[in-house]
């Protein structure tokens, strides 16, 4: 959110797009959808280290494919955790990830490239995605999804960019520590899921309990999860009341709160019309269609 108030107050072209973005969006959800099979996103991993430890393994980035590729298709063993008072809305994405096979000047990739750098580490302002800051650049947004692991300072685990913002900037951050299943990745942020909620973010999903501090008057925009007094931390035991939302409470195991990894199990049946308006929308450039299968 601060990336995404830093451009509200720097770019007026941002704050038309993302107008533009939610009305288009309104309307798509509204209306039937314009893919009805599963999207298939090609994704380019940037890794950008300043020591060894952080110069992750091929094995932790495709453990994270993996885990987005099982969160977006709800095909996630624990989706089994869902509260019954929820299970129903716990809806299959119809996105799916892999590593570019296809660099864009069309030579052979493997979706990975690594850059050793001066850095101790990074902020949200974006340095990691320019190669002259100390960080590697964007491939075109139009055609791929961009992830930067890193080194993150301030106690961050993530950054992402909303659809509508600079080319040249978008994709989400993740910090090496919160990446993947293995190697580097820590508890209790060693699910994967940190990916799964900044990817929520590019796919145009705000934070269920909608940004306005604990005030109980923001929105996700998503119609069937609850109103909620604010973000979630740790593992909150159901049902956790706010917002006089009772008698099933917040809908805290949902992908876009703050619980720790082990708590996030799905997306609703909202958040899935909202990603998939937005693939119809701002991102209809991206990833090819193909049949929907089990998983």
């Amino acid at each position: 959110m601060d990336v995404h108030r830093r451009l509200l107050s720097t770019s007026p072209d941002y704050v038309h797009a993302r107008d533009l973005i939610e009305n288009e969006t309104m309307r798509l959800v509204r209306g039937a959808t314009g893919r009805d099979g599963v999207t298939r996103i090609p994704v380019v991993v940037h890794v950008v280290w300043n020591t060894a430890d952080q110069n992750i393994a091929d094995d932790q980035i495709t453990s994270q494919i993996e885990v987005l590729n099982q969160d977006f298709r709800r095909t996630n063993a624990d989706v089994t955790d869902t509260p019954s008072a929820f299970s129903a809305l716990a809806s299959d994405g119809r996105v799916e990830f892999f590593l570019a096979e296809t660099a864009p000047d069309g030579s052979a990739t493997t979706g990975i490239e690594r850059r050793q750098t001066e850095t101790p580490s990074f902020g949200d302002d974006d340095a990691v995605k320019s190669f002259g800051s100390g960080g590697l650049d964007a491939w075109p947004a139009a055609d791929y999804l961009n992830i930067w692991v890193c080194p993150l300072g301030g106690g961050l685990l993530g950054y992402a960019q909303f659809p509508g913002g600079p080319s040249d900037t978008d994709g989400v951050v993740i910090l090496h520590s919160g990446f993947g299943t293995n190697g580097t990745a820590a508890a209790p942020f060693d699910l994967g899921r940190t990916t799964t909620h900044e990817v929520g973010h590019w796919l145009n999903l705000n934070h269920i309990w909608g940004d306005d501090g604990t005030g109980c008057f923001g929105t996700d925009n998503v119609s069937d999860t609850p109103n909620q007094g604010g973000p979630n931390y740790g593992r909150p035991a159901f049902p956790h009341l706010s917002c006089d939302n009772g008698p099933d409470g917040d809908m805290f195991m949902n992908y876009m709160d703050y619980v720790d990894d082990a708590v996030m199990v799905m997306f609703s049946t909202g958040q899935v019309a909202r990603m998939q308006a937005c693939l119809d929308g701002p991102r209809s450039s991206i990833g090819q269609e193909v049949p929907v299968s089990s998983g």
